[in-house]
C-alpha cells in the first residue's frame, strides 16, 4: 500500500439555508473529525476544508419568503453552523464559504480554464419565462395543477401531494411563483459537461482500482456507470450565484453542483499559500466525508472535473455514510423533525461528548440508523458513566487515598498484569486499522474496550481490600491502572476530545502522543498527579422527556399545518370505483432512469402483462429495495411518456408524516393479477 506524505480531507459543505441537525453530524463531520484528530495525533501533515455551500434555487427561495437577501439568508446560516462546529469541537483547519473573493474568482477560473478546453458542450434548451419578471424561472418557481392527483399546488419539478416527479411543462394551468402570471416557453443556451466523454475512464479508475471502497459507495457508482453517463448542465439561468464568465452569458450562473465542490479548493488556498501540494501532488491522500446523497457527485462529477482540467490529484477515498433516523422516522427540516445542533447545545451544556460519542455509537456506516433520546440516555449512563467515568474515577481517587496523588513505584508485575497491559498495548493497533479503514464504530467500542479492561483490573486486583496487608502490590496495581488510564486519555481524544483534555488535566500533563497509546510507563513513579473530578453525569429521566416533549410538538405543529390525513374526497358511484383496474403486480427489474433524481423505471408482472412503469420514488426506494416487492397497481390509467419512456400505470404509495413515500402491499404473498376492490 502506497506511503502518502500529507493528507487532504474535505467534508461536504453544508447548505447555507438552515442549521446543522444530528444527520448531519452523524453521517459526515463526526466520522471526518475522529478521523483528522487521529491523524494529527500521529503527527501527519494533513489539511482540513470544509465551509458554508451558499448559492443555490433554496436560498433564493428562503429569501423571497423571509422578505430579505439571499446574501441575508446565507449570512445568518454560516454564522450559526460555524458557531455551533467550533462548540462541538469539529476542528476545521478553515471553515469557509462559497460567497467569499476567493471562491468567486476560482471557479470562475476553473470554468473558463475547461471552457477554453473545449470541454463543455453547448445547448439550446426550452424552459418557462416569467416575462413580467423578466427571468427565466426555476422549476421550484412554478406552479400548477399536477395532472396526475389534481393537486393545484404542485412544484415544477415534484408534487408534494401524490409524489410524483414532473417537468415543469407537465403541469396543468402553469403560473410564475414570482409574478403569479403565466409563463411562456423561451429558448435558452447553457453549457454541460459530457460525463460520457469520462465514462471509460472513471469505469477503470473507480471499479477496477477502488474496489476497497465501501460497498454502498462503490455499489451506486457501479449503478450510475451501468446506466451510461449523460452530459450535464453546468450552468442555470439565475441571479443568485457566480456569473458564468463568458461572454453571451448574462443573467447565468455556474450550477451549485458544479460552483460548490471547487469550494474546497478555494478553501484551501485561504487556508495555505501552499495549496497545491494538497490537490497537485501525487504524494498526497485526499479523502471526502459525505453522506449517501453525495456520492456521485465525489465520486463520478468531481473527478471527471478535475481530470478535464487536468493537474490535480483525485480522491483515493469517499467513505459515504447513510442516513440517520430520529426515533424511527425520517429526519425532515420542512417539518422541524430534527435535532439541530444549535438547540442541543443550548439545551445540555457541557455535554457536547455525549452527542459526539452516541452519534459515532450509532453512525449509519452500512445502513440507515436511528437515534433514540432513551437510547443517548442509556448510553450516557450506563457506559461513559458507568464503564468509562468509574473507571478512570476509582483509579485517581485511590491513588489520591493511598499515595498522596503521586504515581506509585510499581513492584514485580504478575502474569495477570501482563496479561492486561498487552491487551491495552494491542489496542493502538486495532484502533489504528479501524480509523484507518473508516470503521469509526468499531474503533469506539475498542477505545471503550480499553476503559472495560481497567474496570476488570481493579475488580479483579481490589487493591482497596489488600491495601493493609500489601501496600507494595497495590502500588503496582495503581501504577499499572494509571497507565491504562493514560492511555486512554489518548485513545479518548478522537472521540470525545472534551473529556480527553479534562482528564490530561486530572493526569497532569499535557495531551499526549498518540504513540505512547499502549505502554506501560507513559506516567513516571513520582508524577504528580491533577485533582479528581467526575468526566461524566448521570442524565435524568427529565431530561429525556424534554427532548421528546419538543418533537411531540413539532408533530402537533405538523398536523395544524396541515401534515394529518386530508378530508374524505367527493363521494363517487360504485360503477366509477370499478372503473378502476387494480392489481396485485411484482417488481421483476428496476433502475434509476438517467439525468434524474427521483425517478426508477420498474418492469413489473402484472399477471396479464409484463409492463413498464415510471414512478416519482428513487429518493425513498433503491432498485434494489423494489425488486421483488409485490405491489398495488393501477393498470388501466392512460399510458404516458416521462423522460421518453412510456409510463402504463401507477403504483399506489402513501405518505407519512414525514413525507417519506411507502408502498402498499399485500399483507402476504398474492398471486399476481389479483383484482383488488
Amino acid at each position: 500500500m502506497k506511503e502518502f506524505k500529507r493528507y487532504l480531507v474535505t467534508s461536504a459543505l453544508p447548505y447555507a439555508n438552515g442549521p446543522v441537525h444530528i444527520g448531519h453530524l452523524a453521517g459526515v463531520y463526526i466520522p471526518s473529525d475522529i478521523y483528522v484528530r487521529y491523524l494529527r495525533g500521529r503527527g501527519a501533515d494533513v489539511k482540513w476544508v470544509c465551509g458554508s455551500d451558499e448559492h443555490g434555487v433554496p436560498i433564493t427561495i428562503k429569501a423571497r419568503k423571509e422578505g430579505v437577501s439571499p446574501q441575508d439568508v446565507v449570512d445568518k446560516y454560516n454564522k450559526i453552523i460555524k458557531d455551533s462546529f467550533e462548540e462541538l469541537g469539529i476542528s476545521f483547519d478553515i471553515y469557509s464559504r462559497t460567497s467569499s473573493a476567493t471562491h468567486a474568482e476560482t471557479a470562475s477560473d476553473f470554468f473558463r480554464l475547461l471552457y477554453d478546453k473545449g470541454e463543455f458542450i453547448e445547448q439550446e434548451t426550452e424552459q418557462f419565462y416569467d416575462e413580467e419578471a423578466g427571468q427565466f424561472l426555476a422549476d421550484r418557481y412554478i406552479t400548477g395543477t399536477c395532472p396526475h392527483c389534481g393537486n393545484e399546488r404542485a412544484y415544477g419539478d415534484q408534487c408534494e401531494s401524490c409524489g410524483t416527479t414532473l417537468n415543469a411543462t407537465d403541469l396543468i394551468a402553469p403560473k410564475s411563483a414570482i409574478s403569479g402570471s403565466v409563463p411562456v416557453l423561451r429558448k435558452t443556451k447553457h453549457w454541460f459537461l459530457p460525463l460520457d466523454k469520462h465514462e471509460s475512464f472513471l469505469r477503470e479508475w473507480i471499479l477496477d482500482g477502488h474496489k476497497e471502497w465501501k460497498p454502498n459507495v462503490y455499489g451506486q457508482c457501479k449503478s450510475w456507470l451501468d446506466l451510461g453517463l449523460q452530459p450535464r448542465a453546468v450552468s442555470r439561468d439565475l441571479n443568485w450565484g457566480i456569473p458564468v464568465p463568458v461572454e453571451g452569458a448574462e443573467g447565468k450562473v455556474l450550477y451549485v453542483w458544479f460552483d460548490a465542490p471547487i469550494g474546497y479548493i478555494s478553501a484551501t488556498k485561504d487556508l495555505t499559500p501552499d495549496w497545491e501540494k494538497y490537490w497537485k501532488d501525487s504524494d498526497t491522500k485526499m479523502v471526502h466525508f459525505i453522506g449517501k446523497d453525495n456520492i456521485v457527485f465525489h465520486c463520478i462529477v468531481f473527478p471527471a472535473m478535475l481530470r478535464a482540467h487536468g493537474g490535480y490529484i483525485l480522491p483515493e477515498n469517499v467513505p459515504a455514510n447513510e442516513f440517520l433516523n430520529l426515533e424511527g422516522d425520517k429526519i425532515s427540516t420542512s417539518r422541524n423533525w430534527a435535532v439541530w445542533l444549535h438547540e442541543y447545545l443550548a439545551d445540555m451544556p457541557g455535554k457536547q461528548d455525549v452527542l459526539r460519542y452516541v452519534l459515532c455509537a450509532n453512525a449509519p456506516e452500512t445502513k440507515d440508523n436511528d437515534f433514540t433520546w432513551r437510547d443517548f440516555q442509556a448510553r450516557n449512563n450506563n457506559e461513559l458513566v458507568a464503564i468509562l467515568g468509574n473507571f478512570v474515577n476509582r483509579a485517581l481517587v485511590l491513588t489520591g487515598k493511598y499515595f498522596d496523588g503521586k504515581v506509585p513505584a510499581r513492584g514485580p508485575v504478575t502474569d495477570f498484569d501482563n496479561e492486561i497491559l498487552s491487551q491495552v498495548a494491542a489496542s493502538k493497533k486495532a484502533l489504528e486499522d479501524y480509523i484507518e479503514g473508516y470503521r469509526f464504530r468499531d474503533a469506539l467500542k475498542e477505545m471503550m474496550n480499553i476503559a472495560r479492561l481497567g474496570n476488570k483490573y481493579l475488580a479483579d486486583t481490589e487493591p482497596w481490600k489488600v491495601y493493609k496487608e500489601d501496600p507494595a502490590r497495590v502500588a503496582t496495581v495503581l501504577n499499572i491502572a494509571l497507565q491504562i488510564t493514560a492511555s486512554l486519555s489518548i485513545a479518548m481524544e478522537p472521540f470525545i476530545p472534551f473529556s480527553a483534555a479534562k482528564l490530561a488535566v486530572m493526569l497532569g500533563t499535557e495531551p499526549l502522543s498518540w504513540e505512547l497509546l499502549g505502554s506501560s510507563d507513559i506516567l513516571p513513579e513520582g508524577h504528580v498527579l491533577g485533582k479528581p473530578e467526575l468526566l461524566f453525569e448521570k442524565i435524568e429521566d427529565s431530561v429525556i422527556e424534554a427532548q421528546l416533549a419538543k418533537l411531540e410538538a413539532a408533530k402537533e405543529a405538523n398536523a395544524a399545518a396541515g401534515f394529518e390525513p386530508q378530508p374524505q374526497k367527493e363521494p363517487v358511484s360504485y360503477d366509477d370505483f370499478q372503473k378502476m383496474d387494480i392489481r396485485i403486480a411484482r417488481v421483476v427489474e428496476a433502475e434509476k432512469v438517467p439525468k434524474t433524481k427521483k425517478l426508477l423505471k420498474l418492469t413489473i408482472d402484472t399477471g396479464i402483462d409484463k409492463r413498464v412503469i415510471v414512478s416519482g420514488i428513487a429518493e425513498h426506494y433503491t432498485p434494489e429495495q423494489m425488486i421483488g416487492k409485490q405491489i398495488l397497481v393501477l393498470v388501466n390509467l392512460i399510458p404516458r411518456e416521462l423522460k421518453g419512456i412510456t409510463s402504463q400505470g401507477m403504483i399506489l404509495m402513501v405518505e407519512d408524516h414525514n413525507g417519506a413515500l411507502v408502498a402498499v402491499t399485500p399483507e402476504r404473498d398474492v398471486r399476481q393479477g389479483t383484482t383488488v376492490g
